[in-house]
């Protein structure tokens, strides 16, 4: 089939969501520069990284940015070129559902034939012409205004921190991409049954890649989630008048905190699933860093902070597994493996590899013991 029309292109908005916390990247990672403001992989930060990956698929005045209030200095800094309208300030974190609906009521209210594309800011996706070409397929087949698409990811293993959706019957291909009836989502499995869905290659990963025309999800929202939809609606009806940012404050703070896949997706029987065949990494705790990233001689992985002075060093000796992060300071480490090294101008974390997901406890200690100069 030929490729995705001009004019469904021509109502094609992306939403960037930027408010995730990154608990377990700590002590980079904190409330002020949450983990999509942090270099991992390059130079660029992986929020720098998400926007650049989508400049191909729609100019910067169809990119909408939602993200926590606190953080919109931090977009205007990085993104200049996207306009101020279209960073949505949220001043309560309520989850993918209600951000996800009021991105869809503002690309509704400048196109009432948007279709738009939602993607996180946090997560690292490479190949970015095949990605920017699945979204394409998806955004013609949501243009119908039919049914809401779910781009799923190819296992590459079998992943038990990550929920599936299990593609049914295939309904139709497009430019080599085909489309399938979701026949429902399943909650993180253990390892058995994750390998039993690896084994079918009927189930992807579910990474919020959705894709849907603006006034369609609307729709849902209304069917079913009512509560949320008269947030969303109140929110609607208020932007660009001189209430929007009351307004805006108001009904998220009556608002539910509720996952877009729980609220919606799973209820709805206008779901499909395409296939995304690109490598896709939610950069969730520090060992996933260690596994996407550059490693030198002996398995050792060396970050510089960005902003630190390049003159510094890393010395391993006799060490190898390991992955250091580092600010300012010169780092030696001697006859040690398997080690996550993070150096910042306050905090220094040590620790196994194998323990990155148990990061989040000292966050949580931290919580507790009212030591918030360090979150």
């Amino acid at each position: 089939m030929a490729a995705t029309p001009t004019a469904v292109l021509d109502h094609l908005f992306v939403v960037v969501l930027c408010g995730g916390g990154g608990t377990r990247l700590w002590p980079r990672s904190r409330k002020k520069t949450p983990k999509q403001f942090i270099n991992f992989t390059s130079k660029q930060t992986l929020y720098e990284e998400a926007i650049d990956s989508i400049k191909g698929l729609v100019p910067p005045s169809r990119i909408m940015i939602i993200t926590n209030y606190d953080y919109v200095d931090e977009i205007k800094k990085f993104s200049p070129e996207i306009p101020l309208e279209n960073i949505i300030a949220e001043p309560e974190k309520k989850n993918t559902a209600l951000a996800m609906g009021v991105a869809a009521a503002y690309a509704f209210k400048k196109d009432p034939e948007a279709v738009v594309v939602n993607r996180a800011a946090d997560h690292l996706i490479k190949n970015r012409q095949l990605l920017n070409k699945t979204f394409r397929v998806a955004a013609e087949v949501a243009s119908r205004g039919k049914e809401i698409i779910s781009v799923g990811i190819k296992p590459a293993f079998a992943h038990t921190g990550l929920g599936y959706i299990h593609a049914g019957k295939k309904l139709e291909e497009i430019d080599g991409i085909n489309v399938y009836q979701a026949k429902g989502f399943k909650e993180k499995p253990d390892k058995a049954t994750a390998e039993k869905f690896l084994k079918t290659g009927e189930y992807y990963w579910n990474a919020n890649l959705y894709t849907w025309k603006a006034s369609l999800i609307l729709e849902l929202f209304r069917e079913l989630a009512p509560d949320l939809a008269k947030n969303i609606d109140k929110i609607l009806q208020a932007i660009g008048t001189s209430k929007e940012k009351a307004v805006l404050k108001q009904e998220y703070h009556q608002a539910r905190e509720d996952q877009i896949d729980t609220a919606i997706s799973e209820k709805t029987k206008k779901l499909l699933v395409i296939r995304g065949d690109f490598d896709w990494c939610d950069v969730g705790d520090w060992k996933v860093v260690y596994q996407v990233g550059d490693k030198g001689q002996l398995g050792n992985m060396v970050i510089q902070a960005r902003g630190s002075r390049p003159t510094r060093n890393v010395i391993f000796k006799d060490s190898r597994g390991n992955l250091v992060h580092y600010n300012d300071q010169l780092i030696a480490l001697v006859g040690v493996e398997d080690l996550i090294v993070v150096d910042t101008d306050d905090a220094l974390l040590v620790c196994r590899r194998d323990k990155a997901q148990a990061v989040k406890k000292v966050v949580q200690f931290l919580k507790k013991t009212n030591k918030n100069e360090y979150l």
